[in-house]
This record gives structure tokens, C-alpha cells and sequence, in this order.
């Protein structure tokens, strides 16, 4: 099979779907406005398309156009309703696999009526649509029904993420923390009010925590802010973004992984904790519930710090119910999210893309 991916090489996620492809000896031509900015397969081919985003989309159909008579691939597979959206439809070429992402359905059409016409015809024009969740299909669905749907989570590499013996801190802190964008829409906000509440509640039992922050973004000066006013800037640590390599060390840095998100499409971060026998308390966005049990962890109201620093102190003072939850949390991902069952899940959405 040949598969021509049309996306952002600057996406972690566009790459690995890349590398899954060629590892299972698929031949992966990779089209994109943006430069690779992480490992690459050396047998995925990239054609690097010279234009700049926004412009760049509305004429980038007819230089794949071109590209793609070329390599004469199987099917298109987009990745992102927007611009590369907007980009495969004018190309003309079928079959095409659309892959949604989540801001894609969920803000970039409520900007204004043209963005809502443009994803629409996007959604509309494909062969097939694939998604990682059944709430971003559904999403998907409001703006236009589409015959054809897949779910194809996006999993996790089990051999990366994965328990490691760490050292630890020799007084014994329990280490709560999260690795996420610093955004309003991830709720790190809610998490320092919810540390707070723990930390005065374990400085009262006398036990040592310690909040742990991966990531960066737009926010970072306000939560250092909020940390300070809160009183918890000494235990709260914020280490900025990390290669993606090193995600894995930093989730085993953690006894309890956090994500209080106020939306989410997917919950592949939470995948990543529960890989490495990280137990999670995170909140009902859409995305978490799909992947969260409640043998592998907690689930609070979004913008709850009270409900979320109880859910975290549950945790924080049974080590016995930390390790069965994290536990339990690796065998869910093994069981139902590995990568491997995946990129299956994605080819087996090809193979019925190109059959109709």
C-alpha cells in the first residue's frame, strides 16, 4: 500500500502516524507546509510544499495536485479539517481519509460563518472521516453527517511509556503534577487552587508534596503568579517543554498524574500517565471519559478544585490504592490503546476507504 499523509510535519502526532505506516512497511509520502521538527522515519518521503499558512492553503491544492499524480498513492489521508482540510478537498484526489483532531470541529468552525462553510465542505468532500473519539465524531457530525465515519484512537508506544525506577525523593514526597500546554483550556489554574487545598491538608498529617509542571505556553507568567498568591510557589516546580523522548522520565517523575482540563477531544496524555502506572484524577471533559475507569483513576467536575484536591488526597494518603490504580491503568492501555492496535485500526480504515 502507498499513503500519501497531508499535515503538519511540526506535529509530534502527524510524525508518529508517519513512522507507525513505514514500520509496518507501508510507503508514506509525507506533504506538508511545515518543516519536520522531530525524529523521522529515513523511509518516509517528505515533500516539503514552499507557502506559508493562512495563504498558503488556499493555493497548496494545486501543487499537491501536482504531487500527487506523481507518487500515484493509494489514498490521501488529511490530517486537520482546516487548512490541509481545505487543501486535500481542492486537490481533487480521491480516495481521502479526513482525520479530525479536536479544535478543528470544535472552535475553528464557530470563528465566523466562512470558517463554518469552509469545514463543512471539507467534512463533506471526503471519502471517509476518521476520528480518535466518539465525542469528536459526534462534534463532527453537527457540522456535517457523514456516511463514513472510523474511530481511530491515537495510542500509546507501551515499550516508551512505561514504569522506570526513578530516584526519589529521600524524605518521601509524593509528587503530584501534570504534563500539559499551559493554557486556559487545560485547567492548570484549577490545579494549583486543587494543590493548595492538598498541600495545606498534608502539611496538617505531616506529609511532604510537591507539584511538578510540564509544558509551556501563553500562561506561564500567570500561573507563576497565582502559585505565589496561593502560597505554594516553594513546592509548586514548573520545567517547561520537554522533547517528546523525554515524556516518559518526566511522567515517572510523578506519583499522581492531574489533568483538569476544560475540553478535551481525546485523552492520549492520560494513556501516557496510565502507561507508565501512573494513577490520574482528571475532569469530565468529553475526551478523559472515554479513557478513564474507575479502576484507573478519578474523575472530578471540570473547574472543581474542591472536588479534584479531594479526589488527589484519596491517592495522596493510600499508597496501596496509587499503586493499584497505576497498575490498572497500564494494563487498560495494553488492553485497548497500544500503538501497534492503532496503526491497525488506521489501516484497516484505508483498506475500507479505498474499497468504496
Amino acid at each position: 500500500m502507498k499513503v500519501a499523509l497531508l499535515g503538519d510535519a511540526q506535529s509530534i502526532h502527524t510524525i508518529r502516524w508517519a513512522n507507525g505506516l513505514a514500520s509496518r512497511g507501508i510507503e508514506v509520502h509525507l506533504l506538508t507546509i511545515h518543516p519536520v521538527m522531530h525524529p523521522l522515519d529515513s523511509a518516509v518521503v517528505v515533500h516539503r510544499l514552499p507557502l506559508k499558512a493562512p495563504w498558503g492553503y488556499l493555493i497548496g491544492g494545486f501543487l499537491i495536485k501536482r504531487i500527487l499524480k506523481k507518487v500515484r498513492p493509494d489514498i490521501l489521508n488529511v490530517h486537520f479539517a482546516g487548512g490541509y482540510g481545505l487543501m486535500g478537498r481542492m486537490s481533487g484526489f480521491r480516495p481521502l481519509l479526513l482525520s479530525i483532531w479536536g479544535t478543528d470541529v470544535y472552535k475553528l468552525p464557530h470563528k465566523t460563518p466562512l470558517h463554518y462553510r469552509i469545514i463543512r465542505l471539507n467534512l463533506a468532500s471526503a471519502t471517509a472521516i476518521s476520528s480518535t473519539s466518539y465525542c469528536m465524531a459526534q462534534a463532527a457530525g453537527k457540522i456535517f453527517t457523514h456516511s463514513t465515519v472510523f474511530i481511530t484512537p491515537f495510542g500509546v508506544d507501551e515499550g516508551m511509556f512505561r514504569p522506570l525506577s526513578l530516584t526519589r525523593n529521600p524524605k518521601g514526597t509524593i509528587v503530584i503534577g501534570t504534563v500539559k500546554a499551559l493554557r486556559a483550556t487545560y485547567g492548570i489554574d484549577t490545579l494549583l487552587e486543587a494543590f493548595a487545598l492538598v498541600a495545606e491538608r498534608a502539611l496538617r498529617n505531616n506529609i511532604d508534596v510537591a507539584l511538578e509542571i510540564t509544558g509551556q505556553g501563553e500562561d506561564l507568567h500567570a500561573l507563576r503568579t497565582r502559585a505565589h498568591v496561593l502560597g505554594i510557589a516553594n513546592k509548586v516546580t514548573f520545567h517547561g517543554a520537554v522533547p517528546y523522548a523525554k515524556v516518559p522520565e518526566m511522567l515517572n517523575r510523578l506519583d499522581i498524574y492531574v489533568a483538569l482540563s476544560r475540553a478535551e477531544s481525546f485523552g492520549v496524555a492520560i494513556l501516557e500517565a496510565g502507561a507508565c502506572g501512573k494513577p490520574v484524577v482528571v475532569s469530565d471533559a468529553e475526551g478523559f471519559l472515554e479513557v478513564t475507569t474507575e479502576k484507573t483513576g478519578f474523575v472530578v467536575p471540570k473547574e472543581n478544585p474542591q472536588a479534584a484536591a479531594e479526589a488527589i488526597w484519596q491517592l495522596v494518603e493510600n499508597a496501596e490504592l496509587r499503586h493499584s490504580m497505576g497498575m490498572a491503568a497500564r494494563a487498560h492501555v495494553i488492553e485497548h490503546y497500544t500503538w501497534l492496535k492503532s496503526v491497525d485500526t488506521m489501516l484497516t480504515a484505508y483498506k475500507t476507504t479505498i474499497s468504496q
